[in-house]
């Protein structure tokens, strides 16, 4: 994954007219309220959390070395507490490695699915079909409001 774009990113906006809310168009790498890109959380997290990186050295492998130490203590909270639902919302599209070698905790085997998968197809899955955020929702930004079951991303034959 490059990480070399570093500027600001013009996002169009709508109002709806119906529930009187705005509606944001991202590009595609960018995740919905934070500030980095995809690719550059996606190399932070797996340089920490698979290959056991200190904060500092995952940095400057995710080639963002100025990022603060709380911003990535900040990204790793949140996707461990998401990975149990990540890795519910992915089994679909996933094709893990050897079935004898289960991955320890929900954050390895998270990360091995978006990584077999690809971060930028996970993402548009999970936001687009299921409403799941990959660093999960930030306190009153979810859904209406509320929480949100997830469904089989394939309809049972």
């Amino acid at each position: 994954m490059a990480s070399t774009f570093d500027g600001v990113i013009q996002v169009r906006r709508y109002l709806c007219g119906l529930c009187r809310r705005t509606v944001s168009l991202l590009p595609g790498f960018a995740l919905p309220w934070l500030r980095f890109s995809l690719s550059v959380i996606a190399l932070f997290l797996a340089a920490r959390l698979l290959s056991g990186l200190t904060l500092v050295a995952a940095a400057q492998a995710a080639a963002q070395p100025a990022t603060p130490y709380q911003r990535g203590q900040f990204w790793i909270r949140r996707f461990q507490k998401q990975a149990p639902a990540l890795s519910l919302g992915l089994g679909p599209l996933a094709v893990l490695g050897n079935p004898r070698d289960p991955a320890p905790d929900f954050v390895s085997r998270a990360l091995r699915m978006l990584e077999s998968i690809g971060w930028l197809a996970a993402h548009r899955f999970l936001f687009g079909q299921l409403r799941v955020h990959l660093l999960g929702w930030p306190a009153g930004l979810a859904p209406d409001g509320r929480r949100i079951t997830l469904t089989a991303a394939c309809p049972a034959p």
